[in-house]
């Protein structure tokens, strides 16, 4: 069992981009609690620095009290350590909120791709998907990491109000008023920026997307020449995700301008009205110095509050991205009635066509509409509750869709007609649960007809494998899947056009082999073909025409029906 830094999140909470952000708070709610307090801790310690530079410079210089000095000095001195103790510790809870609020997102958005199947791709592109967890997922945990900043910001303004109160009720008020004013005046800026924002992520999202389908499908691009057309549509992509950010940088440049313009405010109103009344004698020379220490302390609030905004508003459109994947329910789930797992060697019955396949023989299923056989793979599979409601399959007396998910996909297999291969060593690829030796891997690689390959490679099983086995070609990475659906020893093995991509000499070879591997164990297996090779290897063959069971028996004794011969013949 893989174990995890953090335990499972649990359900999210989808039903906004504000709820979802509470929900992950919830979540991490002692560590934000930690970092709040240090915040806070480290803003007040800063709040009160020029409070007692001013003290020490009324009682202790203009004083003359040399023991006042001291006091006051050896409370700075405090001050400044205890600013450096919260100030890293802040730091320190502010990132672990960060990288929580981030991976717990992360892990949420894999843990939903890899349980909705072909559900996601239906309604998101690759390059949503892989903007949004790249991404989207980052700007979650950049408004986390404003939480501390944002607390401790509210504790200083608050300090400091009552603070200057002391020495000018009038200023007091003035910052205690001015503050939230002067942010929500940033709140103007910050709200065409929201906008903006959000438009940059679509258009960056439209072009990764562009970009991702422009790599997978580089090598059939290249074999028609067909490089160039989406070369420009990605440039135009790129051209509008540039224009989009030039506008939110122009938004953020207009909101610092902002935070630069109200910080000046404050600091000519405090200097003036601070200078005003020192020279009316009613405040010491201290108190001018502390109040302009509060002038210039007052632009970090100003400064973090708009970050914090900021920093939601990137944070909420990234929430509203991450809900659309996370929203996506898979095709299959348990949610419904449950009943036992069949006995083993149950045969599997599809009521839409009436096919029955019975273990213990290799059956293949031909179609005049590939599309029709491609579909009773699905439905033998379990890939769509909602379709085995209207068309049912049972295996054995079950119901299919009613049996847990797990038995299904421990014993029942599909092996897809597009293969997929991952980076990593060639036996991961091949047995990914380690479950066998090398020996019983070889084997397998045989009986796919399969072992040239391995020949042809430096380090044998050792070999690292490209990316979506980029090395291999089309027939190699069709026999390496093979090769692997055989190693999975399911009691149900379906095959979607195993042989399509090699030769007819190697399909000859994976026809015989595959009876010695598959053939008399009281196993099932179904092949969707219409190769004669193949079919002329197998115990039985059924012919669909227009979704229903035109014939079945050996593949010599259907070669007389004239429909199933122009069919197998078209396929030649």
């Amino acid at each position: 069992m893989r174990s995890y830094p953090y335990p499972d999140p649990g359900k999210p909470v989808l039903t906004s981009p504000a709820r979802y952000l509470l929900w992950l708070a919830s979540k991490q709610k002692g560590n934000l609690s930690l970092g709040i307090v240090f915040g806070i801790v480290w803003m007040g310690a800063q709040a009160f620095v020029p409070f007692v530079i001013g003290s020490a410079i009324d009682d202790g210089i203009v004083g003359g009290d040399t023991a006042q000095l001291a006091q006051w000095v050896l409370l700075l001195i405090g001050l400044v350590a205890v600013q450096v103790v919260a100030g890293m510790m802040s730091h320190r809870a502010s990132i672990s909120n960060w990288m929580q609020a981030v991976f717990k997102s992360i892990r949420l958005i894999g843990y939903r791709i890899t349980r909705t199947g072909d559900a996601l791709p239906r309604k998101l592109s690759t390059g949503e998907v892989v903007s949004t967890a790249a991404s989207d997922a980052t700007r979650i945990g950049d408004t986390f990491y404003m939480v501390d900043a944002a607390a401790g910001a509210v504790v200083g303004w608050l300090t400091v109000s009552v603070l200057i109160t002391q020495t000018s009720p009038l200023l007091g008020l003035i910052v205690f008023l001015g503050v939230p004013l002067a942010c929500a005046v940033l709140a103007l800026v910050v709200r065409p920026l929201q906008e903006k924002q959000r438009e940059q992520r679509e258009a960056s999202g439209r072009m990764t997307a562009v970009g991702a389908d422009t790599v997978a499908g580089l090598r059939v691009l290249r074999g028609i020449g067909g490089e160039d057309i989406f070369v420009g549509r990605y440039r135009e992509r790129s051209a509008a995700t540039r224009d989009a950010g030039i506008k939110v940088a122009g938004s953020l440049a207009t909101l610092e301008a902002s935070q630069v313009l109200l910080a000046g405010i404050f600091g000519v109103v405090f200097t003036w009205v601070g200078a005003t009344l020192a020279l009316n004698g009613e405040i010491q020379p201290g108190q001018l110095v502390a109040l302009y220490g509060y002038s210039v302390f007052l632009t970090s609030p100003i400064r973090f509050a708009s970050q914090a905004a900021s920093s939601y508003i990137r944070a909420h459109v990234g929430a509203r991205k991450i809900i659309n994947v996370l929203s996506i329910d898979p095709n299959v789930s348990d949610d419904g009635p449950r009943v036992g797992a069949p006995a083993a060697a149950s045969p599997l019955t599809d009521a839409r066509t009436g096919v029955v396949v019975h273990p213990g023989r290799i059956t293949a299923v031909v179609s005049r509409d590939p599309a029709q056989s491609s579909e009773l793979a699905t439905r033998l599979g379990r890939f769509d509750d909602e379709i085995l409601s209207e068309a049912e399959v049972r295996w054995g007396k079950e119901l299919l869709h009613h049996v847990p998910l797990e038995e299904i996909r421990n014993r029942i297999i599909v092996s897809e007609a597009s293969p997929q291969l991952f980076t990593g060593t060639l036996r991961s690829q091949l047995d990914p649960y380690a479950r066998h030796d090398d020996d019983a891997i070889l084997t397998a690689l045989d009986a796919a007809s399969a072992m040239d390959i391995l020949d042809g490679l430096e380090h044998g099983l050792d070999e690292e494998v490209t990316e979506r086995g980029r090395s291999f070609s089309g027939g190699q990475r069709q026999r390496l899947v093979l090769a692997r659906a055989l190693l999975t020893e399911a009691e149900s093995l379906v095959l979607i056009e195993p042989t399509s991509a090699v030769d007819a000499h190697t399909e000859s070879r994976i026809a015989a082999r595959l009876q010695a591997a598959r053939g008399g164990k009281d196993r099932t297996t179904v092949v969707i073909t219409a190769s004669p090779l193949m079919l002329g290897a197998v115990d039985h063959v059924v012919f669909l025409k227009d979704g229903q069971v035109r014939g079945e028996g050996r593949h010599e004794d259907l070669i007389n029906d004239p429909e199933y011969r122009n069919v197998v013949i078209r396929s030649e």
